[in-house]
């Protein structure tokens, strides 16, 4: 991967992220394209919670971003690639959303995603309390928590298209998240302080990670399925 280790290493991973979704956006039975306002739109809302919590992680060394794989461009001290991430990936996880509800049934029984939306954020708050010393678990997992439990409160028809639209982005995630965490490369692109992680990871990802991509698709697709 020697060939891709560069400062512009970050927007390559962005730019692999995007261009199916947005290759096909303009398919026939689809129609992607008519719906990129709405995603946008609503990215930005989510932006509104998930930007001042990148900026405060940065600024508390929570974790930090390589200056070999980014251009050095900053905004509020995060990279340019970083408020990028917070567009590219909610667009290609809706993508991904839609294309399942398009192909498969829509009308998912909501009863088993209630209870495992009140498991998980049952389990997460007790991780949370477990691990209240470390910043970016007990931020992550409280709020992915909460999130979880009004989810599940009310129970909106389209909680099992999201759990189900979740599970199959987590491939993705995992291939372009463990380029950014260095599972694949010499060096990482985020670069973690391990006293703020619990320090379970897939491949070179923390688990935060995962509740992390899991509150950010959440919060786009509640507004999204809500307009």
């Amino acid at each position: 991967m020697d060939f891709l280790e560069h400062k512009f290493f970050y927007f390559i991973l962005l730019a692999i992220t995007i261009s199916y979704p947005l290759a096909q956006s303009f398919e026939r039975r689809l129609q992607f394209h008519t719906k990129w306002r709405k995603i946008i739109l609503y990215s930005l809302v989510m932006m509104l919670l998930f930007i001042p919590w990148d900026i405060w992680f940065t600024q508390e060394n929570v974790w930090a971003f390589s200056k070999e794989y980014t251009v050095g461009f900053k905004i509020f001290s995060l990279p340019i690639e970083e408020w990028l991430f917070f567009l590219v990936v909610p667009f290609s996880c809706v993508f991904i959303y839609e294309v399942l509800n398009y192909f498969f049934r829509k009308d998912l029984d909501s009863k088993p995603y209630q209870i495992i939306s009140f498991a998980l954020a049952s389990f997460l708050l007790v991780l949370s309390v477990i691990y209240s010393d470390r910043l970016y678990t007990l931020v992550c997992f409280t709020l992915t928590s909460l999130a979880l439990f009004i989810l599940g409160i009310h129970k909106p028809k389209w909680i099992g298209l999201f759990f189900r639209g979740f599970i199959v982005s987590f491939i993705p995630f995992i291939l372009i998240n463990g380029f950014l965490t260095g599972s694949f490369t010499e060096f990482p692109v985020v670069i973690y302080n391990p006293s703020e992680i619990i320090g379970i990871r897939l491949l070179n990802i923390p688990i935060e990670d995962s509740m992390y991509c899991l509150l950010m698709l959440l919060i786009v697709i509640a507004f999204y399925n809500k307009s």
